[in-house]
């Protein structure tokens, strides 16, 4: 089948994905499939292209309870099964560094805005993405900076002399909801995700050190949950909401 056949067999909305490349920033690895594992699914599913940048990965002792350490290894390792698994074209970590996990807000904003723009591996500018999924503002120290330094990042420019992404948008969370009023999720742009939804919850299941049990936010059982409820917001069955901050036709 040529493209101009393949072309015309897809709706618009498949074609538009397909045509992407999109670049998620993740301030931490299980953050991509949390916001978007189903749009991944679906965008490769199509034959369009996706990256992921992980900001930071390190040692982590978790607040259950328990003294129990997760290793930044076991964390990269999970998240390599991830990424193969989802068949993402490619993924950068920016920070190795222990004393900087879970403490990216003491990174100069300028710093990592030159980390995302120019240097690493997927950097906006050698990347040159079509569109940029970014985590909204939260509680969550690391990700309020991880946003407002992909946001700065993002900024439009003259596009012959700075990479443009047309679309831009900020992807969902399961702890959104402990927000202040005038910082609540307010989702205007969503993916059909209703056959990719087995496949986002195997993805996210991958993060083994990451899931809690089936009363929590972050499990397994509420992401499902979730995924359905924005699907009944849009009338299908499952869904991934992103607030839209900028997108151009």
């Amino acid at each position: 089948m040529n493209n101009l056949s393949k072309n015309n067999t897809l709706s618009p909305e498949d074609l538009f994905l397909s045509q992407q490349r999109l670049l998620i920033i993740a301030p931490h690895a299980d953050d991509e499939c949390f916001g978007c594992g189903g749009t991944i699914a679906r965008i490769k599913s199509l034959g369009g292209e996706v990256y992921v940048i992980v900001c930071s990965i390190g040692d982590l002792k978790h607040y259950d309870g328990t003294d129990d350490i997760v290793t930044g290894s076991q964390r990269e390792a999970e998240l390599k099964q991830v990424m193969e698994f989802l068949q993402v074209d490619d993924w950068d970590i920016l920070y190795r560094d222990p004393e900087l996990h879970l403490r990216l807000d003491i990174v100069p904003r300028r710093d990592l805005v030159a980390k995302i723009e120019r240097e690493s591996k997927l950097a906006l500018d050698r990347l040159r993405p079509s569109m940029l999924a970014i985590p909204v503002s939260s509680y969550n120290q690391d990700h309020q900076a991880v946003f407002r330094a992909a946001f700065t990042a993002a900024r439009p420019g003259v596009p012959t002399h700075k990479p443009f992404q047309r679309t831009v948008i900020g992807y969902d969370n399961t702890s959104l909801f402990w927000s202040l009023e005038r910082e609540k999720f307010h989702p205007n742009f969503y993916v059909d995700i209703t056959n990719f939804l087995d496949i986002k919850l195997k993805a996210l299941s991958m993060h083994r050190s990451q899931m809690r049990d089936s009363i929590h936010h972050s499990s397994l059982q509420n992401v499902e949950f979730t995924a359905r409820v924005r699907g009944r917001e849009i009338s299908v069955e499952a869904a991934e909401a992103y607030m839209a901050f900028r997108h151009v036709l």
